[in-house]
């Protein structure tokens, strides 16, 4: 009976560990959008994620909108945000060097942060989950429908990304800039576009990611950075720039995490975390699925 007890338990962590590394995982897939067009490690796409959860909660529970309805216009306006980061703290910048953008967008960050704080203030905020709170039985292992979600839009998001960037002109467009962006503007691509467009969709994606772990962990205003640090960590895990990498580095992440504080020390989760994505990096640089070339810093 205890061996039976104990394995529910570990398959109890496994689910809520998948849960959290989806939510890793869209971030991180937010950060390759952006940093595969740009070679910007955008510092400000937890802030997407934690806007994302509050105006979910302003639209649906505030206002009164239909759940559909209220996540459609969540998303938008999040989008919106993405868009103006681009043009207001981006593209007015002269002669940009890499260094000069993250440090912009470190900038935009704190801005965002700023400003929910004086709309929302400091108290996290709920939000209703999208089928209620009863949660499922599967055995001995208790799984919340928002889980469901959670775990779902993001196999919507992959397949999604998948089709956008191997079947339709603007996302070839965008692997154009992100292979070479030269070569793409001798051949008509607007780059500066394709940028903008790359910010809109890791802004959508980071939305979608803040609105569906609302209703299971809350929100508030300064999330957003600590979101960013596991999403960013995700992704280096995984391989920085890779799709299928950031998903299977957010999962991991989210496993280690939620393994490691219900069979060790729940105080640690974030250490665990860490010790083994440095283990990994020390082992393989690049990350699981990450291609060693680009990758390798210069050497001055």
């Amino acid at each position: 009976m205890e061996s039976i007890s104990f394995l529910n338990q570990v398959f109890q962590f496994i689910v809520t560990g998948l849960t959290v590394g989806a939510i890793y995982a869209m971030v991180a897939i937010g950060f390759n959008i952006i940093y595969n067009v740009t070679e910007i490690i955008n510092l400000a796409q937890g802030e997407f994620v934690m806007l994302g959860g509050l105006v979910m909660v302003f639209m649906h529970v505030s206002l009164g909108l239909p759940l559909l309805l209220a996540f459609i216009a969540t998303v938008l306006l999040v989008t919106l945000v993405g868009v103006m980061l681009d043009r207001m703290a981006i593209r007015p910048i002269r002669n940009p060097s890499v260094m000069t953008l993250i440090i912009a967008t470190i900038a935009a960050s704190i801005i965002i942060k700023g400003l929910a704080m004086l709309l929302w203030g400091k108290s996290p905020y709920d939000l209703p989950a999208f089928s209620g709170r009863i949660p499922i039985q599967l055995g001995g292992v208790v799984v919340q429908p928002q889980y469901l979600w959670v775990i779902g839009l993001l196999v919507v998001v992959a397949v999604g990304l998948t089709l956008f960037f191997n079947r339709t002109i603007l996302g070839k467009a965008m692997n154009a800039c992100a292979d070479n962006p030269d070569a793409a503007r001798l051949v008509g691509i607007n780059v500066q576009y394709m940028v903008l467009l790359s910010f809109a969709l890791s802004a959508a994606i980071g939305a979608v990611a803040g609105l569906t772990m609302t209703p299971i962990a809350l929100m508030d205003y300064d999330r957003g950075a600590m979101l960013a640090i596991k999403g960013f960590g995700a992704a280096i895990l995984g391989g920085l720039g890779s799709f299928p990498g950031a998903i299977l580095g957010g999962l991991i992440l989210g496993l280690i995490e939620s393994l490691g504080a219900g069979l060790l020390m729940s105080g640690y989760k974030d250490a665990y975390a860490l010790i083994i994505l440095l283990a990994v990096l020390f082992i393989r640089p690049s990350g699981i699925l990450g291609n060693l070339q680009i990758t390798k810093f210069k050497r001055f």
